[in-house]
């Protein structure tokens, strides 16, 4: 076993808390929060039940947390009113403050503005 595999693996979970698996060893039962997504579930409120490490040189490990699938519950549907509030959501992140048009894609928060707000049209002046 080499000294990078032995960090990431604790079954018991004596060392980090939980117990911890090597990236892409995880037994199977578990899966991350994208995978139960991916099959239409949802975490329900249970606690993180395992995690797996993928060591990274210079920096802290990546840690992706696992839940137990037998405990997952089914997504909640999505209602009329959530799709309208969804709905409204998207159109403020597409609203430009300074022209107050929709500009037909999300409103960079690097620049606060719609492009032709941001940078005006010099030669026309």
């Amino acid at each position: 076993m080499s000294a990078t595999w032995g960090k990431c693996f604790d079954p018991t979970g004596a060392r980090h808390g939980v117990p911890t698996f090597p990236w892409r060893c995880a037994p199977d039962g578990y899966a991350t929060f994208r995978q139960l997504r991916a099959r239409g579930l949802r975490p329900g409120g249970q606690p993180i039940a395992a995690q797996v490490l993928r060591p990274r040189y210079r920096r802290g490990p990546l840690v992706a947390y696992l839940y137990r699938l037998d405990r997952a519950k089914q997504v909640r549907p999505m209602t009329a009113r959530k799709w309208a509030a969804l709905a409204k959501a998207n159109l403020a992140r597409r609203t430009c403050p300074a022209c107050r048009r929709d500009a037909g894609y999300v409103i960079p928060t690097s620049l606060g503005m719609c492009v032709p707000c941001a940078y005006p049209d010099d030669s026309a002046a």
